[in-house]
């Protein structure tokens, strides 16, 4: 089979699985801290019965899933129904977008409190988020715009690795990564009643996301061109914090994904096909390169 009978035959694959599975994901936003208008900070939406629970926020977040909520007609991403997020890391690029999670989605509707999940340090990073916004918060709770103080509010739970959320749609379970210097990283697998979909977040290639996923439905895994224009000591660096396109195909070979998902794309100086196709040679499973707006 030619490659681009391959690739039609995947893309087919992607849109019957899409509309037959009760649980979706949404890629909101595909991107690393380049200011790249075409991919948004990291941020992905897994949508179960009318409700959406997004895995990070970086910049973007609530508008890129108000456009998803328009455009492909799933109002569980509207502005007012985000109230629930896991968080990978406290990176600035996976939660410059937070601020707006809070404060946009409760001046546009949300009155109950955003419920946000993560590691140790998210409770001093909402407390000063609030403390910075507080005069905001004051003005319309008691100015004219009569806003819910309840929605104003934010429930933070700082997790460690297991079971950490559970309702009737979704089991979420966290578990520990290795990026860098960071003294926590988490990845996440929610297992919902027709999938298992694991997010590495930012990370070295480690055995728990293998284990995680163990043939799960879409692995969501972060990577890095490592044929890209590198100056030593930036490769040095990528090394350190994030997984190569050699060390992902090894770890994918592992994990068994039915997909697996590239997200959170480092190209390096070269493409998003280019690394696709590095992890190609790598890796002969099924996988794609994401892009804002995808859905899965």
């Amino acid at each position: 089979m030619g490659g681009m009978a391959k690739k039609l035959l995947l893309c087919g694959w992607l849109l019957t699985a899409a509309l037959l599975a009760q649980t979706q994901v949404v890629m909101l936003g595909s991107g690393n801290p380049n200011a790249d208008p075409d991919h948004s900070g990291p941020a992905v939406a897994v949508v179960v019965n009318g409700t959406a629970y997004l895995v990070d926020c970086g910049p973007g977040v609530v508008r890129r899933a108000a456009l998803a909520a328009r455009e492909d007609g799933i109002p569980a991403l509207k502005a007012d129904a985000l109230g629930k997020v896991f968080i990978t890391h406290l990176h600035s690029d996976h939660t410059l977008g937070y601020p707006d999670l809070i404060f946009s989605s409760w001046t546009l509707g949300r009155d109950a409190p955003l419920e946000a999940w993560g590691p140790v340090g998210l409770q001093e990073m909402t407390t000063d988020i609030l403390h910075a916004w507080r005069k905001d918060v004051d003005v319309r709770i008691h100015g004219r715009e009569g806003a819910h103080a309840t929605g104003a509010q934010v429930e933070v739970h700082e997790v460690s690795p297991g079971v950490i959320y559970h309702d009737a749609n979704v089991t979420v379970t966290a578990f520990l990564v290795h990026h860098g210097t960071w003294d926590e990283a988490l990845g996440y697998r929610f297992q919902t009643a027709d999938r298992v979909i694991v997010f590495s977040g930012d990370t070295t290639p480690v055995k728990a996301v293998a284990e995680a996923c163990n043939g799960c439905d879409l692995l969501f895994h972060e990577a890095y061109n490592q044929e890209g224009k590198l100056t030593p000591s930036w490769r040095q660096y990528m090394g350190t914090f994030h997984t190569s396109a050699k060390e992902l195909g090894a770890l994918a070979t592992a994990a068994r994904p039915k997909l697996l998902v590239l997200y959170h794309q480092m190209p390096e100086g070269t493409s998003q096909a280019a690394l696709l196709a590095e992890v190609q040679r790598y890796y002969h499973g099924a996988v794609v390169t994401a892009r804002d707006l995808d859905i899965y």
